[in-house]
């Protein structure tokens, strides 16, 4: 890791380059703080130029040489300098100087740090920038002095002057990448792009201080950062320079700012003096933003705020978060926000002695999905005789820690006394949920059922009977399920959170059935109730997201994947640790990534699904069937088979409800091993599994498989009245009619085209696919019209070519079975040819190339058109881009 690819700053880059090599050759300087990357894209655009067209110089200007004249170019002229001559003299002789070695090359000149530079250097470079045949481009680092001869490039308009802004999230996720060598998971990436506010030096540094532990790891080939942030000495000195000496006035402000940020501007005032916070402000080490009606500060820098937490001494930290605590108190706590805050300074500094104050915090943090600290308040609220609202409250904040065992065992110890329901309810709720999911006990749900129906409450009971839904839903008991969900949802004493759990119950078996109006009209409903139930039970939000995302993907709402996957929920969880949500939210991700022919973001963001979902049963089997799926795609079949193997091992027998994604990932993985046959008889299988369970919405997406395995004329289901059976086609078409949405027709369109042997219809729905970004599919349509119409020597083939090669160009490396049925197969030697013919060489040009004679070429271009279909050379680049997983190629 001592050096790192360069990653992005593309825009950038480009505009350097066009700044040198475009008709104006007009110069560009960027500015921006140390470690923000300036130097190194100095360095890559420079290097990118063609030394036959410039005459390049680097200089790297530094604090040793700014006291010397010309010592910033003592790298470029000469060791001797003529003697006599003016001041102006030596400046001419310099530029003369470069312009004889240029040798009537353009003259670069790049300089970093330039505002390091002497004054006779700063004035020459000045000088070259006023040649005609001259272009300096260079870096300056802000905050520092800048020599006038500088300061005039921009202001007399003899260069560009761009501030160099931190990077992007997305390039400093690429940069992580590249300095770990692998992908690195986005709550880590997400966590460590903050703390280096875009610096790409300050992140190499918080990279090889985390790899220096053992909390840095990679789990599935996903790199992921699990423990405290640790401080190298290189990091701390790079920050304790920019902090530079503080007096104790303005030491405290960025103390009480970096134990209470956001700190309200009114707040710091009060609890510093107003000089000492404007000092703070001036100097960069603060910075106070406007959010909503509140003034807040925050610090300049988030390393800022680890550097000086570090260093503070305990007692001094516990009496500043004490007085921010009682200072927030005495204002009042005007906000919701307010309360959490109050309870986190008062268990920091020691002071927290009001059970009912930490698990209001408590409830208030899992509400924001931020499941580390909603556990420490309720350990905390326990530990301060909280009672069973406390333990409960902890049990089920570590049951989405992955910690049931001790979960169990805090509820184990305040069990509840038989007469007293409501606790009874609670309890009873709490342990089942820990029990079934947590630990995988089937048994959880006869016992929860018996205990229910002792119950006199009927709020009570229908809490537990919402519980006992999921459960069963789970179970694969869809009956009972939706019969018990439907019991809660008539109750007019039923609770809210109640309620909207046994909505999401149904909402899940409509979807799965086909449903899909009705599920969507539920999942609705309960989503608009979301304030009125988030705070009795935020881990409602998995049922809801579980469910509305079984209907997007079965409905193939990409764009509907997309908003869930950006929402407010998918930050909450990822900022807060809350694996299940985060775990689930990037297998839809990976799901919609699939199929739009995205495999790489497919293969990564499926692997993290399964990094993150390692220690957790819940959905860990459904994360390796989508990682397989991803593997088939790229027609990778020893990882799809081994993600199949780590589905079986790790899906928990009380999810047995999500078989059909396992099942049909299974068929996949089988496919993409060449076993055609046992993929075509596991999928059929599975048909009549989901026929049998009455779940259409899966069925026409399985039967889809099937025709994609050109098996659409395959008897499927049971023996008719006729004495016949359904072909998938059929079943499709009749589906269709049942299962609601745009898909299940097209679906059916698909399979009657491929039936007909209809090219044209094929191309038609091959367009409907790709209008709804559905590109894998569009792409396999459109290669079943193509070998139809090669087949039948139609003049329309190169058009189908044209089209598949397009919707190819759109995909990273596919390589289905519906793609490679039928693509022509060229040997090492006819690749070649064929490559450099399709690139316009003439066939005694590929001879000399190739060492062959021209009639040999004639040859192999003869063969290589009967194995494409084409009639020349100017049906050859589409042909070859339209074989998957080559673009054609370039002509080396």
């Amino acid at each position: 890791m001592s050096r790192w690819k360069f990653v992005g700053r593309s825009d950038e880059l480009n505009r350097l380059l066009a700044a040198v090599t475009g008709e104006a050759g007009r110069g560009l300087f960027f500015s921006g703080s140390a470690g923000i990357g300036k130097s190194r894209l100095l360095r890559e655009g420079v290097s990118a130029l063609p030394t036959e067209r410039f005459a390049i110089w680097s200089i790297a200007a530094s604090a040793t040489t700014a006291a010397l004249p010309f010592g910033g170019l003592v790298q470029v002229l000469p060791a001797e300098q003529p003697q006599g001559l003016s001041p102006a003299g030596i400046l001419r002789w310099a530029l003369n100087v470069l312009q004889q070695q240029a040798a009537g090359r353009r003259i670069v000149l790049a300089i970093d740090d330039a505002h390091l530079l002497d004054p006779p250097s700063a004035a020459l470079v000045h000088l070259v920038a006023r040649a005609e045949n001259a272009t300096v481009v260079g870096t300056l680092r802000d905050g520092e002095q800048i020599p006038l001869p500088i300061r005039a490039l921009w202001t007399d308009d003899l260069v560009e002057h761009v501030e160099l802004t931190p990077m992007p999230h997305a390039e400093t996720a690429g940069l992580l990448a590249a300095i770990l060598g692998g992908p690195v998971d986005a709550g880590s990436a997400d966590r460590l792009g903050r703390l280096s506010a875009g610096n790409p030096l300050l992140l190499r540094e918080l990279v090889h201080a985390a790899n220096g532990s053992a909390e840095l790891k990679r789990t599935y080939g996903i790199w992921k950062w699990t423990g405290r942030l640790e401080l190298a000495p290189s990091l701390t000195d790079l920050i304790d320079t920019r902090v530079g000496k503080l007096t104790d006035g303005v030491r405290a402000v960025v103390e009480l700012v970096a134990f209470g940020e956001p700190l309200g501007l009114l707040l710091l005032n009060k609890a510093a003096d107003p000089a000492d916070v404007e000092t703070a402000e001036e100097r960069g080490l603060i910075s106070v933003v406007q959010h909503d009606r509140r003034t807040n500060v925050r610090l300049a820098h988030p390393l800022y705020g680890e550097v000086m937490r570090r260093r503070c001494p305990v007692s001094r930290t516990r009496r500043l978060q004490a007085h921010l605590a009682e200072l927030l108190e005495q204002v009042g706590k005007r906000r919701r926000d307010d309360l959490l805050r109050v309870a986190v300074w008062r268990l920091d500094s020691g002071t927290a002695q009001d059970p009912a104050l930490l698990v209001d915090a408590a409830v208030q943090a899992f509400t924001r999905y931020d499941v580390p600290l909603a556990t420490r308040l309720a350990r905390a609220a326990l530990n301060a005789d909280g009672g069973s609202d406390a333990a409960e409250l902890l049990a089920t904040i570590l049951m989405f820690a992955d910690r049931p065992d001790e979960a169990i065992d805090v509820l184990d110890a305040v069990t509840p006394e038989p007469d007293d329901e409501r606790r009874v309810c609670r309890w009873l709720t709490v342990r089942g949920m820990v029990s079934y999911w947590g630990l995988s006990r089937e048994s959880t749900v006869e016992e929860i059922a018996s205990r229910a129906e002792q119950l006199s409450d009927s709020a009570d009971r229908s809490r537990v009977h919402a519980f006992e839904a999921i459960m069963r839903l789970h179970r694969l008991d869809t009956t009972t399920a939706v019969r018990l969900s439907q019991r809660v949802l008539d109750r007019p004493a039923a609770g809210v959170a109640a309620r909207e759990l046994a909505r999401c119950t149904i909402a899940y078996v409509q979807a799965a059935q086909g449903q899909l109006t009705r599920s969507g009209t539920a999942i609705a409903q309960v989503h608009s109730a979301v304030a009125n139930w988030r705070t009795d039970m935020p881990y409602l939000q998995l049922a809801l997201e579980l469910a509305r995302g079984t209907r997007l993907m079965l409905t193939g709402d990409l764009a509907g994947i997309d908003a869930i996957v950006a929402d407010e929920f998918a930050d909450l969880a990822g900022a807060g640790d809350f694996r299940l949500g985060t775990g689930y939210l990037a297998i839809l991700q990976a799901y919609a990534a699939r199929l739009r022919g995205q495999s790489d973001a497919a293969m990564r963001t499926s692997l993290g699904a399964c990094a993150v979902l390692a220690t957790s049963r819940v959905y860990a089997g459904l994360a390796q069937a989508e990682r397989a799926q991803s593997a088939a795609l790229r027609g990778d079949a020893v990882q799809a088979a081994a993600a199949m193997a780590e589905a079986d091992r790790t899906h928990a027998p009380g999810m047995a409800v999500l078989y059909p994604w396992l099942e049909q990932a299974r068929g996949a993985a089988l496919a993409a091993s060449g076993d055609l046959p046992g993929a075509v008889k596991q999928l059929s299988d599975l048909v009549d599994r989901l026929r049998s369970d009455g779940f259409a919405g899966h069925e026409v997406h399985v039967l889809h498989d099937l025709v994609r395995l050109d098996q659409a004329g395959l008897p499927v289901g049971p023996t008719c009245s006729d004495g016949g059976r359904r072909t998938v086609a059929q079943r499709l078409a009749e589906l269709s009619e049942q299962v609601d949405g745009v898909l299940p027709p097209l679906l059916a369109r698909h399979a009657r085209a491929a039936v007909t042997d209809s090219a044209a219809d094929l191309l038609a729905v091959a367009d409907d696919y790709a209008a709804l970004e559905l590109t894998v599919y569009a792409a396999e349509a459109t290669s079943q019209a193509a070998q139809r119409l090669r087949q039948q020597h139609s003049t329309a083939a190169n058009d189908a070519r044209e089209r598949l090669a397009g919707l190819l160009g759109r995909c990273d490396v596919i390589r289905t079975p519906a793609l490679q049925a039928g693509a022509p197969v060229l040997t090492e030697r006819e690749w070649q040819v064929a490559r450099l013919a399709a690139h316009g060489a003439p066939s005694r040009a590929i001879a000399e190339r190739l060492y062959l004679s021209a009639r040999t070429v004639e040859n192999h271009l003869q063969r290589i058109y009967a194995k494409l279909g084409v009639t020349g050379r100017a049906e050859l680049w589409a042909a070859l881009r339209a074989i998957p997983g080559h673009d054609g190629g370039d002509a080396d």
